[in-house]
């Protein structure tokens, strides 16, 4: 996300950084990945090496190498229990969601750009930052970013 919080524009992403991407694939690979139909199709198939969950309200679509759910409660029966299980957006699935994760991997990247999706307000009282990792600036990662992990704080009621 940029420093607003924005996350997509015409369901695409709206800079090009190399380095994400393959933060994103060291991170998720090997596990599922939730993802809503948008998501899925600005993707254009599924991420190999991983269970590819896709999430919509057509009954009728059909997406091959991908499970396919209609609901919140039938995505989590999907999900596997004891597993790192990743929601993978787009904005719709995040708010779904964002009650049930305990921990978020966010690429911060220091700089604003225009678009019309954004990622929930990550709310301080309720996640703490456990690691950050400042990303390399190069010839294909011309944005200065951020690789942070926040966990949810979980209170003691």
């Amino acid at each position: 996300m940029d420093e607003n919080r924005l996350i997509g524009k015409n369901n695409d992403l709206p800079w090009y950084l190399p380095a994400d991407l393959k933060y994103f694939k060291e991170v998720t690979m090997g596990h599922p990945i939730l993802m809503g139909r948008k998501t899925f199709e600005s993707i254009g198939k599924p991420l190999p090496g991983r269970t590819n969950i896709v999430m919509t309200r057509d009954k009728n679509f059909v997406a091959n190498g991908c499970v396919i759910v209609h609901s919140k409660e039938e995505a989590l029966q999907t999900l596997k229990e004891n597993e790192n299980n990743f929601v993978i957006g787009g904005a719709k699935v995040f708010n779904s969601f964002f009650d049930v994760v305990d921990r978020l991997y966010i690429t911060l990247i220091h700089d604003q750009f225009e678009g019309d999706t954004y990622f929930p307000t990550i709310d301080q009282k309720v996640w703490q930052l456990v690691s950050s990792r400042e990303g390399i600036i190069d010839d294909n990662n011309r944005y200065s970013h951020q690789f942070l992990i926040y966990d949810q704080i979980h209170s003691n009621k």
